[in-house]
């Protein structure tokens, strides 16, 4: 169940007051789903990767319904089973995990389909949007121009839940334009007499995160720095509006925080603000303050204290969560238990444990771990005693990685502690400590201080999917195919009298190789570079280890060429098809084909050159390709704009589609369909040769890509259908293009029926040496010496004299027909 049941209803600012609390542990993860470390796999792509930028991360259905609660739902959720299958399971943009749905945090519930926010609103001419629980909501309003605040929102106002489960909207609070973080900050030496009013202020001005500046971040934090600082005598309500204000920060981007400095003292300042609650609680979507004050009898026996943190059903912290045992003898995870802390200390007099658990790590910036990936980064911390060192102290703790388990494996993990001198993590005190429980992650440290689990994966190689079958099967019928219809087109073009012929043996050339690349060059083959043992208590570089390969970075240059260079001759083939039809057949230009030959190939090499020329030396080699395979990178926040997969493929390819289907239609209508007193055979020409000429033209120019455009549709059934038609027409492009531009013409039927009657003629005179095998030679030589014949009368799609198929089945009697 989702239902804040300790939530107070005529405040947005009140305290918890039940007796929770929470260790100073660290803790970052990645929020995705879980698994156990298998090794590193064969990648299993399909083609349609390529066109989509497909990084195997599980698909989200995007919903704007504003859905009531499902009561049924609500009564059974913590009852029901788990499905096998994530199949449309989670709603509203929610994505699957091993233990079940991880909603957006504007949704909750089993299957993400209970809200979590306030609808669209207007209070006193204020017009809001929809502002998630627990959150302060800006309104579209902003301060003017002229203002000191120009762009900041003009009022914010904040959306409650009550301890009944309605979800409420409070009044709106105005901004005082004229009022910034930077003059705030300069108030801190008034903080003892406006402390409340400055804490407020501050907390109007960062509600809209997605404005702050790295410079508004340092404002807010030196002032809510001074707001816990027990010196200045804040009100304790100006210091519950400063854990409100640390929360929103807290929204703000990554890149942000990483240009504002450092937050040691500002964390500092929150672990002793967690001391003087005294058994109270404080819990906000980004930070959650707990305490819990020990017996004031010294006694000889050890006392433990159980912090534990379990999932919730989106990343929005609540009071539900995190809960406090006192006297535990041992650790004791359950499914749903994300985290878990066990302290085992003499117990001193007055003995209290304050506990601040962050939503994030972005007060946590480390110079020797470095974040690559987009995951959720959590932080708990923990202080005792007014800074007092615990004596005897024994640190057991367990994480349950999170991590979206279809495109990442565990590698390893380090055991850390957040050294406040060097500002940054350290191994001293701490070691693994394996659990009997593979899903959890154990360490032992002999010290109370802010601890980590700083995890290094691995990328997962593995796709099981039936479109991997399909595209190296479609990908090898069209290789074969391909070489047999290059072989073809060269030897019989004096036969066959065409002037068409290095046109399209170029398309077949480059889609020849593009294939082969595909096949055996789209995965990274080096997919375990130097790694550190599991066993060794050393901090990671990186938070995801990506496979550094110089040879998968030229794969990813060559296939992004070739494919180019297979689209762009599409094009060129449709423009001389056009050329030819509408001139009814003229002599071509001088240095035509040398002119199509200098853009079939130059084009694209330009277009390549300068996407590796300029991505390259500003982001590196995984600035241009992805990671986990040989193809163009595509941008994990969701800037397509900078992104060489849009820029360097999507629109090249647009515009090649574009061109291909304008030429199409002019040629269906003026030639296929119409009437040319120029080309007499148009007049002939039956409708269903005329659908198969249409045909021909689809598959030579390349318009089965469209599929890959209608794979963007947001319903998943229809997405899969899309995926597998894309898959199956793309693949066997080639096999088509032998079909219809080779198998069909009567030059290769003759030649293959040759072959057959030589064939025939050569077994028919080889003698048997046993006469109890004479009948079944006999059946065999009478079945094949019959293939020809039967060849012969299965003419499929025997050639008419009509112009297009002059073009389309080349065939030997094409020129004397005009």
């Amino acid at each position: 169940m989702c239902w804040p049941s300790r939530c107070s209803s005529d405040s947005p600012l009140s305290s918890d007051t039940e007796p929770y609390g929470c260790p100073k542990v660290t803790w970052l993860h990645p929020s995705s789903s879980s698994s156990e470390t298998e090794p590193c796999q064969r990648p299993q792509v399909t083609l349609f990767d390529l066109i989509l930028g497909e990084d195997w991360q599980p698909s989200e259905k995007k919903s704007s319904r504003h859905q009531l609660p499902d009561i049924d739902e609500m009564l059974t959720e913590t009852s029901v089973t788990y499905p096998s299958t994530s199949l449309d399971f989670c709603e509203n943009g929610g994505t699957w995990e091993k233990d079940g749905c991880i909603c957006p945090e504007q949704w909750k519930g089993l299957r993400c389909t209970i809200v979590n926010f306030c609808k669209n609103s207007t209070y006193d001419n204020f017009h809001f949007g929809i502002i998630t629980v627990g959150k302060y909501g800006p309104s579209i309003e902003k301060c003017e121009s002229n203002t000191a605040n120009a762009g900041f929102p003009k009022a914010t106002r904040f959306c409650n839940m009550t301890v009944y489960g309605d979800i409420i909207l409070e009044n709106a609070s105005k901004v005082n334009c004229d009022q910034t973080l930077e003059s705030l900050a300069a108030q801190v030496e008034n903080i003892t007499e406006n402390s409340l009013e400055i804490s407020s202020e501050t907390l109007l001005l960062t509600s809209d995160a997605n404005m702050l500046t790295a410079q508004d971040i340092s404002f807010a934090t030196t002032v809510v720095q001074q707001i816990f600082n027990t010196s200045r005598n804040a009100v304790p309500e100006a210091k519950k509006i400063a854990v409100a204000t640390v929360s929103q920060l807290l929204d703000a981007k990554e890149d942000v925080f990483q240009a504002a400095g450092s937050f040691g003292s500002l964390t500092t300042e929150l672990e002793n603000y967690s001391l003087s609650l005294m058994n109270e609680s404080l819990f906000y979507p980004n930070i959650a303050i707990q305490s819990v004050a020990l017996p004031t009898e010294d006694t000889p026996q050890p006392v433990t204290v159980l912090f534990s943190v379990q999932r919730g059903a989106n990343d929005i912290l609540d009071s539900q969560q995190t809960y406090i045992e006192i006297n535990e003898k041992e650790l004791k995870p359950e499914d749903k238990t994300e985290l878990q802390i066990l302290i085992n200390t003499t117990q001193s007099t007055n003995g209290k444990f304050g506990f601040v658990l962050y939503q994030n790590n972005k007060f946590f910036q480390s110079k020797t771990f470095t974040i690559r990936s987009n995951f959720s980064q959590r932080v708990v911390a923990c202080k005792f005693s007014d800074g007092e060192e615990v004596p005897n102290v024994s640190v057991e703790m367990i994480f349950k990685p999170k991590y979206n388990e279809s495109q990442f494996q565990l590698h390893s993990y380090a055991c850390v502690f957040w050294d406040i001198t060097k500002d940054d993590w350290d191994t001293y005190g701490c070691q693994k400590k394996p659990n009997n429980n593979s899903q959890f992650l154990g360490c032992q440290c002999n010290h109370t201080t802010s601890f980590a689990a700083l995890m290094s994966f691995d990328y997962n190689y593995s796709y099981p999917d039936s479109l991997d079958i399909i595209s190296k099967i479609g990908c090898g019928l069209s290789i074969a195919a391909l070489a047999i219809t290059i072989i073809f087109q060269i030897v019989t073009r004096k036969l066959r009298k065409t002037s068409v012929t290095w046109v399209f043996v170029s398309l077949c050339t480059s889609m020849l190789i593009f294939n082969i690349l595909f096949l055996f060059g789209i995965e990274n083959s080096n997919k375990n570079s130097n790694r550190s043992s599991e066993d060794d208590n050393v901090i990671p570089q990186h938070d995801i280890n990506p496979p550094e390969n110089h040879t998968c970075t030229v794969m990813t240059v060559l296939l992004h060429y070739f494919l180019l260079v297979t689209l762009t001759w599409t094009c060129l083939n449709a423009v001389q098809l056009c050329f030819l039809l509408l001139r009814a057949m003229k002599p071509l230009p001088p240095h035509f084909t040398l002119f199509l030959f200098l853009m079939g190939w130059g084009i694209p090499a330009i277009i390549v050159s300068l996407t590796v020329g300029i991505i390259y030396p500003l982001k590196g080699a995984l600035g241009y390709r992805q990671e986990i395979i040989c193809w163009l990178a595509v941008p994990e926040d969701g800037n397509y704009l900078e992104s060489p997969w849009l820029w360097s493929f999507i629109l090249p390819a647009t515009i090649i589609l574009i061109t291909n289907a304008v030429i199409f239609i002019i040629i269906t209508v003026k030639v296929l369909w119409g009437r040319n007193e120029n080309l007499q055979s148009t007049k002939k020409s039956s409708v269903m040769k005329k659908i198969l000429s249409m045909l021909s033209i689809v598959v030579v120019f390349g318009f089965t890509w469209i599929l890959g455009y209608l794979m963007l549709i947001d319903d998943h059934n229809v997405k899969i259908i899309f995926n597998y038609l894309f898959c199956i027409f793309n693949t066997t492009q080639g096999l088509q293009i032998f079909v219809l531009y080779t198998v069909r013409t009567k030059v290769f039927q003759n030649k293959a029926s040759d072959i057959f009657n030589s064939m025939s003629s050569t077994i028919g005179r080889i003698k048997m040496p046993s006469p109890t095998k004479i009948s079944l030679h006999s059946e065999v030589y009478e079945m094949i010496r019959s293939l020809p014949n039967r060849i012969e009368c299965f003419r499929l799609l025997e050639q008419s004299p009509t112009i297009e198929e002059t073009f389309l089945s080349e065939s030997d009697q094409s020129n004397s027909r005009y």
